[in-house]
């Protein structure tokens, strides 16, 4: 009896399901704890890494490490920055203007010339013949014209006594002015000879650099030949192109009407490099409808040949300078809610938002119109996390340039602080105080 009892297959029916009922409770409760445990979890999760970034922004935080800046004054500029092209001031293309074979070629490519220099000659004895020619012809006709004016003169006299005819003394007088127009035509004739002859010595009419060879010696050149022989652009001085928007003009051109001087600055593509200093020259007649930009012109000297022809530029012309100014980095400029503000740095190592009117900018400068004034310190490095009210410790410039010194220094406070932190009668920064039956709380 006692063995059918203990045999599952014995128990009566109601048990099982009693049975049953508490295994799934169990299960349930167990599914319980798990879920509350993880919820737990999470939740501690979250207010731990929270935690950092809310006392980031309390006044009894850990003081967050700064860069200050000491607000003065200063001369700051008002600039117009645009895009320009280098061009030159003369640009030649050396063409023969006479026909004949190239007899020398007196440059080398890239060679520095001056206004007449040899470039090149062509064969001269076709011309040299040409003049000997007209000039013979000259003699002859000036031996003619001589002897028809010692006849002039001597039929005047005969006809002062009605010894000729007053008609022969006319024709005579008409032969004389023939010969004489002759004359003048073979002088003429002498002249352009010697000219031809002169431009068989090809020589430069400009200053400056010599280009790349066109023709070769030997080949036979002509006026009609249109790349001709070599081009000479001039480098110094130069000229930049650029343009800028119509709503600019009043301004310069009121500044040029005073006869001031604009300093004009020529920069590389990435605008960090200064390539040449020059002066505004002139504005252009019209404005350019299809754009609304009118085109100027700079002039640099260029000695030291940092500009050529077609190279792109970004320009900075130099309109007026604001003195004595306040001024300070725009890396100190912050942008957000209140609108433009920076971080001021308070005597008691707490910043505070500062709103702030900015004015004209130059460079890594900026002019500030109001909200601040000269001997205010501003927070310029480690502005990312700060609150109203947040402490600070203040790092020197050379710590910003260096971070990997910065890191070991504050490194070595962190260990002293800890060191001195593992006091548990001092951790919290103060004395403990005690209840009433003498034991620290």
């Amino acid at each position: 009896m006692d063995q059918q009892i203990k045999d599952p297959t014995l128990i009566p029916s109601g048990d099982a399901s009693k049975q049953t009922g508490r295994k799934s409770r169990g299960r349930t409760v167990l599914t319980t704890l798990i879920v509350l445990l993880l919820l737990g979890g999470i939740v501690w999760w979250t207010r731990h890494q929270s935690a950092p970034q809310q006392a980031a922004g309390g006044r009894n935080s850990v003081p967050m490490s700064i860069v200050p800046e000491t607000v003065a004054k200063g001369d700051i500029g008002v600039s117009l920055n645009a895009l320009g092209t280098v061009s030159s001031l003369a640009t030649v293309t050396i063409r023969s203007q006479i026909s004949g074979y190239l007899m020398k070629v007196d440059f080398k490519e890239g060679d520095e010339v001056k206004r007449g220099d040899l470039i090149a000659e062509i064969d001269s004895r076709p011309y040299e013949a040409t003049l000997a020619q007209a000039k013979g012809q000259l003699a002859r006709d000036e031996a003619q014209l001589k002897g028809a004016q010692v006849d002039l003169t001597r039929y005047q006299g005969l006809a002062a006594q009605n010894a000729v005819p007053h008609q022969q003394l006319d024709t005579q007088i008409a032969l004389v002015a023939q010969y004489q127009g002759t004359v003048e035509a073979d002088r003429a004739s002498v002249r352009s000879a010697e000219v031809n002859l002169a431009y068989c010595r090809i020589v430069s009419p400009i200053n400056g650099r010599v280009g790349l060879r066109q023709v070769d010696l030997g080949n036979y050149v002509t006026p009609g030949d249109t790349s001709g022989i070599v081009v000479i652009t001039q480098l110094e001085p130069i000229s930049v192109l650029f343009t800028l928007p119509e709503d600019n003009l009043q301004a310069v051109a009121k500044r040029l009407r005073e006869g001031a001087v604009l300093p004009t600055a020529a920069y590389d593509r990435s605008g960090a490099n200064k390539l040449a200093e020059g002066t505004l020259q002139t504005f252009d007649s019209q404005i350019d409808p299809t754009t609304g930009t009118i085109k100027l012109r700079a002039k640099f000297e260029n000695d030291q040949r940092t500009l050529y022809p077609n190279q792109f530029v970004n320009v900075r012309l130099l309109l007026d300078t604001h003195k004595d100014v306040t001024t300070m980095s725009t890396a100190g400029v912050q942008r957000g809610v209140p609108g433009t503000f920076v971080y001021l740095v308070n005597a008691d190592s707490t910043v505070s938002v500062k709103p702030v009117k900015l004015g004209v900018t130059e460079g890594d400068r900026v002019e500030v119109l109001s909200g601040l004034s000269p001997g205010d310190r501003v927070v310029i490095d480690g502005a990312d996390k700060l609150r109203e009210g947040a402490k600070v410790i203040v790092r020197s410039p050379a710590d910003a340039a260096n971070p990997a010194a910065a890191a070991n220094g504050n490194a070595k406070r962190n260990t002293k602080g800890d060191a001195k932190g593992t006091d548990p009668d001092k951790a919290g920064g103060g004395k403990r105080e005690r209840s009433e039956d003498g034991h620290k709380q």
